[in-house]
């Protein structure tokens, strides 16, 4: 039974050994096979000498694998327990929806109850008052209030009406509603989030490696330790050096030093420098995607602490990302229908945010104009020009809708009463998109979108951390800097394309910062890829998301503190947990040794030695298991 239980040790240092390094596998077969061999020639020695006198070791190779197995087993809990919270939000997702079928109409023809497993994209749902939300979806049809907190733990209930996107796994409310599928199985955001964590609780933080570091030299230093602590306890023993009463009765000098060797390699298995950082990692991990912040690995874990400056998109980012037009000027002779059907001909192909408030605004003009149905002619040879517009052609009519700069850039002259139009909104922190129509001003869109309401106070708050912020954006100057103002923030760079966005970290990081970038939309990938940290809005584009190394689900500025502060959190416990672990091996291997041994008669069996060790593991693991009791940063709770 013993050596099936030490098997999978055997297998371990042999692996080790065949990569020329050692690890806690090595001491643990060298400890239980020293003590169970001796103990079998022990044996072997009474069955044939009437005159040999001996003591087996034999407990001391149970009790030892029993407490390894105690510490495995502890480890296995705190696992369990990180995943806890994510195993009920994979259960979240309803078995059965209820799938329709309509007709060209969009009449309903038949409804079927079907797994939810076996639905695809595109189908149509009924979710009825009552009843969850099988997968990703946008509402085509009914007005309801849909309960997110289980997934975005915001508290209040969101209204949903035709256009607005619902989570698998949430509560539908009150009303009726019918759900376009858009993600299915893994591809929907309660799949994704326990993907995330589980990839991020399985990688190695960077620090582990210290751990890694500490071991290689530590496990044949402790080999070599127990193996000097046999010989001069044997031969002193031997040389009658030390008292003969010091030697237990049924016991001689070389099992005396035998067991003052084993002791020393058991009690000095670095399993709990192993678990130091793993542990942490995980807790830490789970406990972040409870709170709505998404970390994907150890890696951005360990590097969100050292951040000192956060970069900040504007739009959608500092700013709530549902822009409004509030002003519109026509500038020429074009009709307004005219002015109003290219304008929604070219936006209707662009997915900025500011791009769809043009287009919606221009329909809602064109109908006082003309019929209800607004139709939206054809653009050939349509261009998106990051950071400034887009363009294409309209019939026989080159089309540009941007900012100033798109239309310094082809050349589309800006005449006196243009640029006052400009400056005047500007001044208003409105952002102004000119539309051109064969290279001349046709008229203009003033657009405004409200700072996020805890900006401020983020901003305010960072600061108070010793972290800088800056602004960098594609709008114009005077929009940017007003905004900047209003949040507090003193650096802005302005008129900045995509790629421009990452030069601006590249310049920050060599300067010797570490740079935090948070966004949310597509021109903001390259920085998300380039800054240390890259932080993503969870109503953010699909691919902003995955070029993050850390989603903010809940789409508010205060989980940037959040993951910060929970990322220094977790580096304390993991120095903690070196402590503890380093702490244990500094007392008891000399303990273990027996330099008490000759003053007070205290010495550390090697099963003893085995349960000190278990109880350094045990200490790590539940100094790990803390970091569940995380709180948001209390001042930033209370200025709410």
């Amino acid at each position: 039974m013993i050596l099936d239980l030490l098997f999978r040790f055997y297998v371990g240092s042999y692996h080790a050994l065949r990569r020329r390094s050692a690890n806690m596998d090595v001491l643990v077969a060298l400890g239980t096979n020293a003590a169970y061999f001796y103990s079998i020639y022990v044996v072997i020695k009474v069955l044939t000498s009437d005159t040999f006198e001996g003591q087996d070791f034999f407990e001391t190779s149970s009790m030892l694998i029993s407490f390894i197995l105690l510490g495995k087993y502890l480890e296995v809990v705190a696992k369990g327990k990180t995943s806890d919270a994510l195993s009920k939000l994979a259960d979240l997702a309803p078995d059965i929806a209820h799938l329709l079928t309509l007709d060209g109409d969009g009449n309903v023809v038949s409804e079927m109850e079907i797994s939810t497993q076996l639905l695809q994209k595109n189908d149509i749902i009924k979710i009825i008052p009552g009843g969850k939300v099988p997968v990703d979806g946008i509402v085509i049809n009914g007005r309801s209030h849909v309960n997110e907190s289980m997934v975005t733990g915001e508290a209040m209930p969101v209204t949903k009406s035709p256009g607005d996107k619902v989570i698998g796994g949430t509560v539908n409310e009150n009303g009726c509603l019918l759900v376009k599928a858009t993600h299915v199985g893994a591809e929907t955001a309660l799949s994704q989030i326990v993907q995330i964590v589980e990839a991020a609780q399985l990688s190695r933080a960077p620090v582990q490696k210290l751990a890694d570091q500490i071991s290689k030299y530590f496990v044949p230093t402790i080999v070599l330790a127990a193996f000097i602590t046999w010989l001069g306890w044997f031969i002193t023993g031997e040389a009658g050096i030390y008292p003969k009463h010091w030697i237990p009765k049924a016991m001689d000098a070389f099992e005396l030093a035998l067991q003052f060797g084993i002791s020393v390699l058991v009690v000095a298995c670095p399993c709990a420098l192993g678990l130091a950082t793993p542990t942490a990692v995980m807790v830490a991990t789970g406990k972040g995607a409870s709170q709505g912040v998404l970390i994907k690995g150890g890696n951005a874990l360990e590097k969100a602490h050292k951040v000192k400056t956060v970069v900040f998109d504007k739009t959608g980012t500092l700013t709530i990302g549902k822009p409004a037009v509030v002003g519109v000027m026509l500038f020429s002779k074009f009709s307004v229908e005219e002015f109003c059907d290219v304008t929604i001909a070219v936006e209707a192909n662009s997915e900025h945010p500011i791009a769809k408030a043009v287009l919606e605004h221009a329909k809602k003009i064109r109908q006082k104009y003309g019929s209800r149905t607004v139709h939206i002619k054809e653009v050939k040879d349509f261009e998106v020009h990051p950071g400034s517009g887009v363009g294409g052609k309209v019939g026989e009519r080159r089309v540009f809708v941007g900012n100033k700069r798109l239309m310094r850039s082809f050349n589309v002259s800006i005449g006196p009463e243009v640029d006052n139009y400009i400056s005047d909104t500007e001044q208003l922190a409105h952002t102004c998109v000119l539309v051109a129509i064969d290279q001349k001003v046709a008229g203009a869109f003033s657009v405004t979108d409200p700072v996020k309401p805890e900006a401020e106070r983020v901003i305010a708050y960072l600061q108070s951390m010793g972290i800088s912020s800056i602004m960098v954006t594609g709008d114009n100057w005077a929009t940017a800097t007003a905004v900047a103002k209003q949040v507090g923030i003193q650096k802005v760079f302005a008129e900045t394309d995509p790629l421009g966005k990452a030069d601006k970290i590249k310049d920050l990081q060599m300067e010797g910062m570490t740079v935090a970038m948070v966004g949310d939309g597509i021109n903001d990938s390259p920085a998300l890829v380039a800054a240390d940290v890259g932080m993503a809005i969870g109503a953010g584009t699909d691919i902003a998301i995955e070029a993050a190394d850390i989603v903010l689900i809940k789409n508010t500025l205060e989980d940037v503190i959040t993951a910060i502060h929970l990322s220094k959190k977790t580096m304390s416990r993991i120095r903690l947990n070196y402590v503890w672990a380093l702490g244990y091996n500094v007392l008891g291997v000399p303990v273990a040794a027996g330099i008490l041994f000759p003053f007070t008669g205290v010495r550390l069996p090697p099963w003893l030695a085995g349960a000190c060790m278990a109880a350094s593991s045990i200490s790590v693991v539940c100094s790990s298991l803390l970091l569940q009791y995380y709180k948001k940063p209390l001042n930033l709770r209370i200025n709410k």
